[in-house]
């Protein structure tokens, strides 16, 4: 930005010689200099008061000077803690141990006198739980050589299918090492030293890797039925977000529902990756996304677009601008929530007409009332030409957002499957960026394309209760979950 100039004393004196229509013509340079440099003040204070409560900044972008959290959930009344009728959960006794180990009593803790005679009468007890040494073990298959007395020739007997090296690790000790450094996020090298230091078994970090290689191969399949029943999917959610690979920006994206989960890295963030990913450009179902414009060129779905973002916006609005018709839009959604939660609690399947319309009226009411208090700005001459959208307020930019896309804002209200928000995207996708946080980068893109793929299968096979260790063991015996529901959904006729 081009540094302002002001005028000097005797620029206003030689003005003020001038005339009448001097005078008007620097005060109006000036006041332009000014109105742009309080348009550049508010962006920037804007840009300082955005946190991960009204905005879509994380809640490690926040750092040190976290904000006091202020939740946009309503209060349920109820106290905190466990409810009435909770059962609770707590360590308990069982009634066969494992172990039993007496506590023998030979004197009297009063007289001291000898008690090793003495029948025992009861006994108190007290039980401790822990985990036994666990040792690697090591087994030898032994293939039978045997010479025909009849021929002469020689037969040797077969290994098992899973064995097919004379030394190899075996499917649980793998399955362990990929469960402990996909799923908890343990880099290599700790995973080796945690099989050193539990098993007392000095496992490589080669071996760690190549654990991952055979899941991704084994579980390859499996993840090919998910993408392909996620693309027939009535609702399902997208997202995406920025990944280090190779020391360079590529973008991680989601493809999810309740009961599946795909993951697929793209140097590109927009239409480009998402031809490539190969769901969105046959989904005719619902897709639910965060509005960004790539996801609204695939005119075959129906779109809905996440309202925890829009509260959060809405939030920034009322602190920084202070426009009533932000937080009644606020009210608005969460109104519209409850109606449909209380709605579906009574078994109903929509809302009536009746209440359809009076908020549908509120919401067209709200932004007719932004947009009166959000005028669209004047451009100016100098700016007529240039590329792109003239530069707005982030009031305006949201009113014109909730204004273009009605349908798709109240979506969650006219289709009970559809939810309030992309959450279920968002939890899943956390994820991948949390373990990035841990190990800073991926080192290679197919390093980062084994982690989505095997993430994908874990985080399916527990939305589908499955223990992810069982998951993975089944996976390397050949046997790879598959859940049930890929059966069972119904395509999607476009």
């Amino acid at each position: 930005m081009t540094p302002l100039r002001l005028p000097t004393d005797a620029d206003v004196r030689a003005v003020y010689h001038q005339g009448e229509e001097a005078v008007v013509a620097l005060v109006a340079e000036l006041i332009q200099a000014i109105t742009a440099l309080e348009t550049r003040v508010q962006a920037l204070e804007d840009q300082l008061a955005k946190h991960s409560g009204n905005s879509s900044k994380p809640p490690s972008s926040d750092g040190l000077a976290k904000p006091q959290p202020r939740s946009l959930r309503q209060s349920s009344g109820k106290p905190t803690g466990g409810q009435p009728g909770h059962p609770g959960h707590t360590l308990k006794a069982v009634a066969q141990p494992q172990h039993i180990r007496v506590q023998a009593l030979a004197t009297c803790q009063h007289c001291q006198a000898s008690l090793t005679q003495v029948a025992v009468s009861a006994y108190e007890k007290r039980q401790v739980f822990d985990v036994p040494p666990v040792r690697v073990e090591v087994t030898e298959y032994r293939a039978e050589i045997k010479t025909c007395p009849q021929c002469g020739a020689t037969t040797v007997g077969t290994f098992p299918v899973e064995v097919t090296h004379p030394v190899q690790y075996g499917p649980q000790l793998q399955a362990q090492a990929v469960y402990f450094n996909t799923y908890h996020f343990i880099p290599v090298e700790r995973t080796a030293e945690l099989f050193n230091d539990l098993y007392e078994f000095p496992l490589t970090e080669a071996a760690v890797q190549q654990a991952t290689i055979e899941m991704a191969q084994q579980i390859a399949p499996a993840m090919a039925v998910v993408k392909a029943h996620v693309t027939r999917a009535a609702v399902a959610h997208f997202d995406e977000s920025g990944l280090r690979v190779t020391g360079r920006l590529q973008w991680v994206h989601v493809a999810n529902t309740d009961r599946l989960t795909y993951y697929a890295v793209h140097p590109k963030r927009g239409t480009l990756a998402m031809n490539a990913i190969g769901i969105l450009p046959d989904f005719k179902g619902t897709a639910v996304h965060d509005a960004l414009p790539a996801y609204f060129r695939y005119t075959e779905a129906t779109h809905s677009l996440c309202n925890s973002h829009h509260l959060r916006e809405l939030q920034f609005i009322t602190e920084r601008y202070q426009q009533a018709w932000a937080s009644g839009m606020t009210m608005l959604l969460l109104d519209i929530k409850q109606a449909v939660t209380e709605a579906q609690q009574h078994g109903q399947l929509d809302l009536a007409a009746e209440r359809i319309q009076q908020f549908e009226g509120r919401y067209v009411a709200l932004i007719a009332q932004g947009l009166e208090a959000n005028p669209t700005p004047q451009v100016a001459e100098s700016q007529v030409k240039r590329r792109g959208r003239a530069k707005q307020t982030p009031p305006k930019n949201l009113l014109d957002r909730l204004q273009a896309h009605q349908r798709e804002v109240l979506a969650f209200m006219y289709d009970f499957q559809v939810p309030f928000d992309n959450n279920q995207a968002e939890r899943d996708i956390r994820m991948v960026k949390l373990k990035q946080k841990v190990s800073g980068t991926f080192r290679t893109v197919t390093g980062a394309d084994r982690f989505c793929l095997i993430r994908g299968y874990i985080s399916t096979a527990r939305k589908n209760g499955q223990r992810a260790i069982v998951a993975l063991q089944a996976a390397l015996a050949g046997n790879p979950f598959i859940p049930a529901v890929c059966s069972a959904l119904p395509a999607v006729v476009g």
